[in-house]
């Protein structure tokens, strides 16, 4: 199920009292927002999607969330009071909430005063669903409302990353290494998309880096799918990767040996 959020700021515009506590503003972008299961993080989740994206990933399945003016802004009032309606069914299943997008950070002041409502008030596991290229925004306090990181890194060659998202590597690197050292615990994805990101050489990089960190819990293998392709087509994108297909089940298998001989847990 995935719906709008309205817009339905507090009576008379105050703030939240998150908000009127770090001077936070209680509205951003937002695209959508999802119960999920399985992808998300553990359990059943309460998934808020912002709006905007400073990667263009050329397999992205929600191109329609790239642009932050596309979404309907939305106050943190109204996000959380969804929300809410969901938590004894979420705590139930073991679940918890992510602030995902898009990109998140890209609205680093909305996302942490989601991440910090979530957790302080409604008493839920939170996680940040972030490709790292815009980590540098995600304050210390802002992490210390995350209880889970699912830190996309799409290659580990650079000129791979670059085709691929249109940015640099480094930046999630960067990122991925603060994570490190303040001990937040990290799950790290991984499309594998065949002929682009299934060189064992470009796979084995990820895995030695991810297991230098000490703090990866799991690595999700995910098999590039084309369920987004019609997204493009509305958009008026072309889907270069249309002929491509998804990795066989033999080739999932591979990529997840590589992780696991870095003694890594692969999903």
């Amino acid at each position: 199920m995935t719906v709008l959020l309205t817009q339905n700021l507090s009576p008379n515009g105050a703030t939240t009292p998150a908000a009127a506590a770090t001077h936070r503003p209680t509205a951003g972008s937002v695209h959508s927002w999802d119960l999920s299961t399985g992808v998300d993080g553990p359990g059943t989740r309460f998934v808020t999607f912002l709006s905007g994206c400073p990667l263009t990933c050329l397999y992205c399945h929600n191109p329609d969330t790239w642009r932050m003016r596309d979404g309907q802004r939305t106050s943190a009032d109204a996000v959380v009071a969804e929300a809410a309606k969901y938590t004894r069914f979420i705590e139930a299943a073991g679940g918890g909430a992510t602030v995902s997008g898009g990109e998140p950070l890209l609205q680093p002041v909305f996302a942490g005063e989601l991440l910090h409502r979530f957790q302080h008030e409604l008493g839920l596991h939170t996680a940040l669903d972030t490709s790292g290229f815009l980590g540098a925004r995600a304050t210390d306090a802002l992490l210390r409302d995350v209880d889970l990181v699912l830190l996309d890194i799409k290659s580990w060659d650079r000129a791979t990353y670059k085709k691929v998202t249109g940015r640099p590597l480094q930046p999630t690197l960067d990122f991925a290494r603060r994570l490190a050292d303040l001990g937040k615990n990290v799950w790290v994805r991984y499309v594998l998309v065949p002929g682009l990101t299934d060189d064992p050489a470009d796979i084995e990089g990820v895995a030695a880096f991810a297991a230098s960190l000490g703090n990866v819990s799991r690595v999700d293998v995910l098999p590039f799918h084309k369920l987004g392709e019609a997204k493009w087509e509305a958009l008026g994108r072309t889907f270069t990767l249309h002929d491509t297909p998804s990795p066989a089940p033999g080739q999932i298998a591979a990529a997840r040996t590589i992780f696991e001989a870095h003694g890594l847990t692969a999903i």
